[in-house]
């Protein structure tokens, strides 16, 4: 079968930490580097919430190494900024040691909703993540595939775990940005929509109901994007290096290929509940790939690489005309090195220091570049 593998576009978002460059403290830089990197980046660079954070996109991107050369473009351009002005770069979930209590809340019509909504879980939301949109033909296939890689998401967010440390403790997860968001409604892995209208209907009834004024609040893993065709993956850690995002990145289009060519065939995946797949990314959050994830067709506990490496397998078919071959071999780089996570514990293993932890997250953010 031909697969027209051209729909499966990429956007690959980002969310920074900005450190200060000797005592690499999270620091708030007053809006500078976002008007900065506006100058020279126009609306790839946007304020977050907190102002320690950066957010950049990419381009919607054909390929995969489009979208690699797009990110690299803006690591190292962010970086050059963030040092002229003073300031350093990192690319971790969670800062290993700085307080949220001292971080500036940006001004913004947005976020002071959001702050006065939501109070102290919105405040204490410092966390950064990795979010990957894949384009589409159409909302309703957008619809079908968000239910179909809802299966996967656990297996991708191990790989990218990278916060094990919280406020100057070790939280004993892999991922504790995860635990912070969950303080957020509408976050996790969303249930399955029988329809693309079941879904649209959900919004309006929230909307209606004044429980949300638009649908970017709704904070889930994966969602079907409220304003573009695409399905954006919202479940990741910010990875440490530009190489293990494109991985990432590569996996959550190769998936979304995958099940397209299922469908083709009239073939798809067992839907499972929210409350199992909740199972996995709970598992997911605490060992990372050290773990086991569920088979669920098995019913029983399995190695996470070696589901990692199936689903690595199962993919095999689309990999070639998606061109991602190359980047998908960049799984079996993390599984031997280990995750952020994994790096980060093993600095700390070594020095005791979370700020040795911290330096070695600035290190990271433009290694292999």
């Amino acid at each position: 079968m031909n697969l027209n593998y051209k729909t499966f576009t990429i956007g690959v978002e980002e969310e920074y930490m900005v450190l200060d460059p000797v005592t690499y403290e999270l620091k708030s830089h007053q809006q500078q580097l976002v008007q900065a990197g506006q100058q020279l980046l126009k609306d790839k660079v946007k304020a977050e919430m907190h102002q320690a954070v950066v957010e950049v996109g990419t381009d919607i991107c054909a390929d995969i190494e489009e979208a690699y050369r797009d990110v690299s473009m803006l690591r190292k351009n962010m970086s050059a900024i963030a040092t002229s002005c003073g300031f350093a770069m990192g690319a971790a979930g969670t800062h290993p040691f700085s307080h949220w209590q001292s971080q500036l809340i940006t001004d913004h019509i947005r976020y002071n909703e959001i702050v006065n909504e939501l109070q102290e879980a919105a405040r204490s939301n410092l966390i950064f993540g990795l979010h990957v949109h894949v384009g589409m033909q159409s909302r309703e296939m957008a619809n079908h595939i968000a239910n179909s890689t809802r299966y996967f998401l656990p297996h991708i967010f191990a790989l990218s775990t990278n916060s094990p440390f919280w406020e100057g403790r070790k939280t004993g997860y892999k991922s504790f940005r995860t635990k912070v968001f969950d303080k957020f409604p509408r976050t996790g892995i969303p249930d399955s929509f029988d329809s693309i209208e079941a879904y649209d209907n959900y919004v309006k009834l929230l909307i209606k109901t004044n429980c949300i004024d638009n649908a970017k609040k709704i904070w889930w893993d994966l969602r079907v994007h409220p304003y573009f065709n695409t399905v954006e993956f919202r479940i990741c850690d910010i990875p440490l290096t530009v190489d293990e995002t494109i991985t990432i990145a590569a996996l959550f289009q190769a998936i979304c290929a995958r099940i397209y060519m299922l469908r083709s065939k009239n073939l798809n995946f067992i839907q499972y509940s929210r409350a199992l797949l909740n199972e996995n990314k709970w598992r997911a959050s605490r060992y990372g790939v050290d773990g086991q994830l569920i088979d669920f067709g098995k019913e029983e506990e399995i190695n996470t690489c070696a589901l990692i490496l199936e689903l690595v397998d199962f993919l095999d078919p689309v990999l070639d005309q998606l061109g991602s071959r190359e980047r998908i071999e960049g799984v079996e780089s993390i599984l031997q090195q280990g995750t952020g996570a994994d790096r980060q514990l093993a600095i700390f293993e070594k020095t005791g220091d979370l700020k040795e932890v911290a330096s070695f997250i600035h290190s990271q953010f433009l290694a292999g570049l």
